[in-house]
């Protein structure tokens, strides 16, 4: 993958017209143009370009791909066989983008009118760019937008219907509610509830819900993370829709708050960090192993679903998606690097039933 370097720094006459980043701070999506072409980039941390679309011409194609011109970084131009403008089109008008629900891809407005789609999967050291309205076939830097749009349709109407839902009075309290029923039914009465998100999306809370019902553990879940879907799913699932959302659990006969830790680590880790979280996976903890919350003992957790001994809590669905609860379990430096050799299937026979409800 290539780097964005700042048209400043290139001494040439690259305008930057337009710079958005997500709602989750984790994917900018960079508009710049010469006189020649303008292009999209999709950038992760460091400008690092994740995807990326030609947009338009400003002069007349050529008849091959300029090596020359994109190796110097400037915005490239596709071949007239490649583009419906071969003689090229007027600068970009009023541009408006429209992110992902997950964050990961993006979708670009010239004048309220689609003009190009940068999606999650797009990968251009695969040789893989983004959608655009005015290419035609395939090239390196754009394929047809026509051919892919019955595909994409439905996820950029979703997408607005998800952010004007979202920025609506009420939206997050009323999500908020519909969780917080489901546990009650669930696993009990409602106790402490903290916040684990900041200032910063998505919003996640965390419920405790202290022993009854004849445990002697407290659980403790997230409350907000199947509010959106998680980046990257549809790229290694094949039905994201029963994946892609997920709320985080815990039961600890201990000090709540010290459990409650994990959350704040892993709450907003998918949005943040472009991925997802499943059955099977493993998180090793970031910082000095004494501060694990669940005792030193550990180095990290396990994800899991449908653990028995502990409480069913599916049932809940939002945005027509079933919503899994992942329960962490806390596990040793030894059975973090079991399971990246051998996968989780061989650690989850060895796992007590003590060993779910109980740390240190």
């Amino acid at each position: 993958m290539a780097t964005i370097r700042p048209a400043g720094e290139r001494g040439d006459d690259v305008e930057i017209m337009l710079t958005d980043v997500n709602p989750y701070g984790s994917r900018t999506l960079v508009v710049e143009r010469d006189e020649t072409s303008s292009v999209a980039y999709l950038c992760g941390s460091g400008g690092m370009v994740h995807g990326a679309a030609w947009l338009a011409n400003h002069g007349p194609a050529p008849a091959e791909i300029d090596l020359e011109r994109t190796d110097s970084g400037l915005p490239p131009v596709v071949p007239r066989a490649n583009t419906r403008h071969p003689d090229g089109r007027p600068p970009l008008g009023a541009l408006r983008p429209l992110w992902f629900e997950e964050g990961d891809g993006v979708a670009l407005y010239e004048n309220d009118e689609l003009l190009a789609v940068i999606p999650g999967w797009a990968d251009m050291s695969r040789g893989m760019p983004g959608y655009s309205r005015d290419a035609v076939g395939e090239s390196p830097f754009a394929w047809s937008l026509e051919e892919a749009y019955d595909g994409l349709a439905s996820r950029l109407a979703k997408a607005q219907a998800y952010w004007q839902w979202r920025g609506g009075n009420g939206a997050w309290a009323s999500f908020q509610q519909f969780v917080m029923g489901h546990l009650d039914r669930k696993v009990g009465t409602a106790g402490r509830f903290w916040d684990a998100g900041g200032d910063r999306l998505p919003t996640v809370g965390i419920t405790e819900r202290p022993p009854e019902r004849g445990r002697d553990h407290t659980i403790l879940s997230t409350v907000g993370m199947s509010c959106q879907r998680m980046p990257t799913v549809e790229q290694y699932i094949d039905r994201p829709e029963a994946y892609a959302r997920v709320e985080l659990a815990v039961a600890s006969p201990g000090d709540a708050r010290d459990a409650a830790r994990l959350f704040l680590w892993l709450g907003q880790y998918p949005w943040h960090s472009v991925t997802w979280l499943g059955h099977g996976h493993t998180a090793k903890w970031y910082h000095r192993p004494e501060t694990f919350p669940l005792g030193s003992a550990y180095s990290g957790v396990m994800m899991l679903t449908g653990l028995p001994g502990l409480p069913d809590l599916s049932g809940f669905t939002f945005g027509g998606d079933a919503v899994q609860w992942l329960w962490l379990i806390p596990i040793t430096a030894d059975e973090l690097r079991l399971v990246t050799a051998e996968g989780y299937g061989a650690l989850v026979p060895r796992l007590s039933a003590a060993r779910l409800t109980r740390a240190g």
